[in-house]
Order: C-alpha cells, then structure tokens, then sequence
C-alpha cells in the first residue's frame, strides 16, 4: 500500500515546485529593488525571504555592495539557465567566487 501512494507524494511534490522562468524574473526584481535601495511592497515569496536573510547575514561593504550585487544577480541568471529551480543564496555565491580566486599569499610566495 505504501508504495502506490509514495510515487503520487513524490509526483505531487514535483508539480508544487516553482517555475523556474517566474522565478528568475522574481528574483531579476527583488534584485533591482535592492539595488535602487527601496523594497516596494510587503508580500514576499518564502524564498525571496532566505534570500533576503541570507544577503543582510553577508554583511557586504557598502563600497561594494551594488557590484557585489549584480555580480551576484549575473551568476544566479547562468545557475537558473542551467536547470535550477530556485536561485542559490549570495553566501554559496561569495563562497564559490573565493575558492575560485588563487590565494594572494600563495602569489607572492611562488615569487
């Protein structure tokens, strides 16, 4: 019995989960909020909240911010092209850009 109703779950649980074109052009938005400085309404998807959180808990300089910002908004537009359904937060973003970047330490001393 628990077979015939765990593929219906499963199936159910697909269908539930967002579109992911609707998704990148919320996402475009909250983005252009953000970096016009002004949220504009009160109603937010769960995502755009963990997004939200998780952007406030990278504490980014406000030197850098804007560019930090659509650097960010750039990767998660290829990230969505290539399949994913919800954008991916700017903490794994920062955390991927660093592992990416060689070490400046490890430059100067190969010297």
């Amino acid at each position: 019995m628990l077979r015939a109703v765990a593929p219906i779950r499963l199936l159910g649980m697909i269908e539930s989960l967002p579109d992911s074109e609707a998704v990148l052009a919320q996402f475009n938005r909250l983005i252009q909020e953000l970096l016009r400085g002004s949220l504009n309404r009160n109603t937010f998807r769960p995502w755009e909240i963990d997004l939200l959180l998780d952007i406030e808990s990278c504490d980014l300089k406000p030197g850098t911010k804007r560019e930090t910002l659509r650097r960010y908004q750039k990767a998660v537009q290829r990230h969505m092209e290539k399949g994913a359904r919800l954008p991916l937060r700017l903490s794994e973003y920062l955390d991927s850009s660093k592992a990416r970047k060689p070490d400046a330490s490890a430059l100067h001393s190969a010297s």
